[in-house]
């Protein structure tokens, strides 16, 4: 309430601008929603072993980028809703993938550290987790959040790192919520922000992947934008 108070009036006073491109006017601009409308299989650098089926409604890089750090790191909440529609795309696109299976669509947002949750204030993974779901049901798609990890231990910025550094910096720093039941029906989406190396994914699905049955669908994924591979030199 007080969060959605402050931004009407922050509207009053500060102009609005598209988070993407800066063009006056919309939170998104129309161009720069429609890059985040562009569904593709997500393809780290290099992919850790484990790695689950992912999905990205769009590419880290142009305008795409700067409207994700803009909610992630600047307070601008009101790009839940055009984020969260993304995200919930991504969830639709990776479960396509996997026909006939029982159960809802069970969206699993990947744990911020503490630390995180300190500096920004708010879980933002939540807020676009939400979202998704509200978007799934309103199109007829049965979903729910699952908080089904919770993160243990301290992790250090991942920023800079290696994808073999980032993978150790993980291990061992997500666990299953204790009141996490095994083989219960749905399929299991993780979901994030962004996704780099993949090495966060990997993590956290192999801990995910012990609450599944053995002859049960796979772990898969899903988040807003993927750091585009590098071009061979």
């Amino acid at each position: 309430m007080v969060g959605s108070v402050v931004s009407a009036l922050a509207d009053l006073v500060l102009p609005r601008t598209c988070a993407g491109c800066g063009t006056p006017g919309a939170v998104l601009c129309r161009p720069c929603a429609a890059l985040l409308a562009r569904p593709r299989l997500a393809t780290p650098r290099r992919f850790p072993e484990g790695f689950p089926p992912t999905v990205a409604a769009a590419g880290y890089r142009g305008p795409v980028r700067p409207a994700v750090i803009a909610f992630k790191e600047r307070g601008r909440a009101e790009l839940a809703r055009p984020l969260g529609t993304a995200l919930a795309l991504a969830v639709a696109a990776v479960a396509s993938g996997v026909p006939g299976a029982a159960g809802p669509l069970l969206l699993v947002p990947v744990p911020s550290s503490r630390a995180a949750l300190r500096s920004r204030g708010r879980d933002h993974v939540r807020e676009l987790t939400r979202r998704a779901v509200a978007e799934l049901r309103a199109a007829g798609v049965p979903a729910a959040e699952a908080r089904l990890l919770r993160r243990r231990g301290r992790v250090q910025d991942s920023a800079g790192l290696s994808t073999v550094a980032r993978r150790a910096n993980l291990a061992g720093s997500f666990a299953l919520d204790d009141r996490v039941r095994p083989g219960c029906p749905g399929l299991l989406i993780l979901v994030d922000d962004v996704v780099t190396s993949g090495a966060t994914l990997t993590e956290a699905a192999a801990v995910l992947a012990r609450r599944t049955s053995p002859d049960g669908p796979p772990v898969l994924a899903a988040v807003v934008a993927a750091t585009p591979r590098r071009a061979p030199a």
